[in-house]
């Protein structure tokens, strides 16, 4: 049996943890709830607002987390600027072209990383990256602290957005009826666009809050949206309140696995808990049965 004083550190590195992967769910929630497609350039774009945070402080001496009022606007303009300009044009309305050119922006990104950046693995130094500080038996990096508050508070700002405002009303007009929306006036293919830029943003807040702690290169999207994915399936294909709690969960179970099967396997869990949902709950824990 293991020794709380083992465990309680691993729960709330979970936990930690989990809120930046919620964060980043949220935004491909939001985006499949509209748009009703997957985006694959997720993690592409994630990459890219790494790389923005990490030239910010590089070449500027900009802390990273003073670099939220940057980030989050750049990213919502670049998410909406893809949106009007790339994705809604070739797309032609369609679906399946819309998987398509995700996915070849996806590709795009990646190399273009790769032609300025390298393959090479880079991370930042702050006063404050190897902080810790102590809760009960714990003790927790300050990073990840400032991660797991500033990701809840991203969230909550996102949640707010959608249920208390006109562009939120808006928002799930679009996503429950397109078709009806537009017919009461509302500016469909802005609000596709409104909503892809939000999605974005909230990678560009994820980005500033990661870095500090953690590493940027040109494949680190990958795995970022791999688990993004599955936390939205857990929690319920547009579900704002799944992606939240699918993030906290994942988190949890992703560190747990680590404690128990080693780093290298630690995500085991995470992709176990993804096919026992499509196997037997495929509208996941908040979904509505189709």
């Amino acid at each position: 049996m293991l020794d709380l004083a083992i465990l309680f550190p691993s729960l709330l590195n979970g936990l930690t943890t989990g809120a930046v992967y919620a964060l980043i769910a949220l935004g491909l929630t939001l985006i499949y709830g509209v748009l009703h497609i997957i985006n694959f350039a997720h993690g592409a774009a994630l990459m890219v607002a790494l790389y923005a945070v990490w030239m910010l402080k590089t070449h500027l001496g900009l802390d990273p987390y003073l670099a939220l009022p940057i980030l989050v606007p750049g990213m919502f303009a670049l998410g909406y600027a893809l949106q009007s300009v790339v994705i809604n044009r070739a797309s032609h309305g369609k679906d399946e072209n819309i998987l398509l050119v995700t996915l070849g922006l996806s590709i795009v990104l990646e190399n273009l990383a790769l032609m300025f950046f390298k393959s090479d693995t880079r991370t930042i130094e702050t006063a404050y990256t190897l902080t810790t500080i102590p809760i009960g038996p714990a003790f927790i990096a300050l990073p990840k602290l400032v991660a797991f508050a500033g990701a809840l508070v991203a969230s909550a700002v996102l949640l707010m957005v959608v249920h208390r405002t006109d562009l939120g009303r808006a928002i799930r007009a679009v996503a429950k009826e397109k078709q009806g929306a537009r017919l009461v006036g509302i500016d469909v293919d802005h609000v596709y666009a409104m909503s892809f830029g939000i999605g974005l943003a909230c990678l560009g807040a994820a980005a500033c809050f990661l870095l500090p702690a953690y590493y940027v290169n040109p494949q680190v999207g990958s795995g970022f949206v791999l688990v993004a994915f599955t936390i939205v399936v857990l929690g319920g294909m547009g579900s704002f309140t799944g992606a939240l709690v699918g993030g906290l969960l994942i988190g949890v179970v992703e560190s747990l696995g680590g404690l128990f099967l080693g780093e290298s396997l630690g995500q085991i869990g995470i992709f176990a808990i993804f096919i026992a949902v499509l196997l037997f709950r495929p509208q996941g824990l908040f979904g509505a049965r189709a």
